[in-house]
């Protein structure tokens, strides 16, 4: 149990240093070579801002992913440290070591696409048909599927690559806030690192774990007042690890007691962004724009014209999240009928939402792209 505890807080402690770190270079790099965000009608900062923190979380993730690897395959890696079936988790993981190989490959074409856009700027289209090809390689070559209730394999990819879209583009839409994306983020796998510990899946926990501690590190620069963002280099690759991490975790078993129910909880923890993403696309093609032009209707903006700081904006958010993943975490250990509570929950928090939306008003401009 003490290696657990020791494993447990090394890993995200490293990648928070790490990300931490690299955000700091970067910054002072992205500032030096004007790689910054400039104030525009469109955006609600009025200073100039660095861009680039995608660059510090992409290669955080991808150091200590590497890192992990070749602990594990040259035999570097404590056994004792995965308990007394350490050996099944190894040769698990060895099996399995090319799909997240083949999810870091993904996760490059995605940084890679997101810092051009952020220099040059993209289509929407152009952005859209990568994130599909990307989401097709993951489901298709890495096995990032989903996999219960339906045996079909055609139908789980296909079902499986629109979540993984919907997920990267709900990240996206909600960094349009200092701290908004990165917090809600790490609330979200916080929630699915429990539900991947009490499955006993210690590599995906792991993950979780190093993902977790990334969102941290960079949190520490992007709370509001923010002196980085993440652009699309950093939202599109941290959308893409939390589909990952919803996909590839364990909800439902009956060997421990899991509850049918317990196969919502990506839903209930994902609920906050996935219903900004959802109702700001919606507002857009009602009003005759494209959905993939950004503007300020977002929940974020319109607690920002209630009077809301920043701070207070982020912190909202993260509550309204908290509670959603809370319910979620709990969602493992209930019966059916708590369950429909923990949804009418999940409603009620959308609901508050929607009030504080309609009461924030509905000015919007057009440039900014989500």
């Amino acid at each position: 149990m003490e290696s657990w505890i020791i494993a447990g807080l090394l890993l995200p402690a490293a990648a928070f240093v790490l990300c931490a770190g690299l955000t700091a270079c970067v910054r002072r790099w992205a500032i030096g070579v004007n790689f910054v965000a400039r104030p525009r009608e469109d955006r609600y900062h009025r200073s100039v801002i660095a861009l680039g923190g995608g660059i510090a979380i992409f290669w955080t993730l991808i150091l200590l992913l590497m890192g992990g690897i070749l602990l594990v395959q040259f035999g570097f890696l404590p056994s004792d440290w995965l308990g007394p079936n350490a050996h099944l988790y190894i040769e698990g993981f060895l099996d399995k070591r090319n799909h997240l190989l083949i999810v870091m490959g993904c996760a490059l074409v995605l940084h890679l696409m997101g810092l051009w856009d952020d220099k040059k700027r993209l289509g929407p289209m152009i952005k859209l048909v990568v994130q599909f090809l990307v989401a097709a390689a993951a489901a298709a070559m890495a096995d990032i599927r989903l996999e219960f209730f339906i045996h079909n394999k055609i139908i789980t990819t296909f079902l499986s690559i629109v979540w993984i879209t919907l997920i990267m583009n709900a990240f996206n839409f909600l960094d349009n806030m200092d701290g908004a994306s990165a917090g809600i983020a790490a609330i979200a796998t916080a929630v699915l690192l429990t539900a991947a510990f009490r499955s006993g899946q210690v590599f995906v926990g792991g993950l979780a774990l190093i993902f977790l501690g990334t969102l941290l590190g960079f949190l520490a620069f992007n709370f509001p007042p923010a002196r980085i963002f993440m652009g699309d280099a950093g939202s599109l690759v941290v959308g893409f690890f939390v589909a990952v991490l919803t996909l590839r975790t364990t909800y439902y078993n009956p060997a421990r007691d899991f509850p049918l129910t317990s196969v919502f909880m990506p839903l209930i923890v994902m609920a906050v962004p996935l219903y900004d993403f959802i109702s700001v696309t919606f507002l857009r093609i009602k009003q005759g724009k494209s959905p993939f032009i950004g503007d300020t209707q977002h929940f974020s903006h319109r607690l920002r014209r209630r009077g809301l700081s920043d701070a207070q904006v982020a912190l909202t958010l993260y509550l309204a999240s908290l509670c959603t993943g809370i319910g979620a975490v709990i969602l493992q250990k209930i019966d059916p009928i708590g369950a429909v509570l923990i949804f009418v929950q999940t409603l009620m928090v959308l609901g508050i939402v929607a009030i504080l939306e309609a009461a924030g008003g509905s000015h919007s401009n057009n440039s900014r792209n989500s």
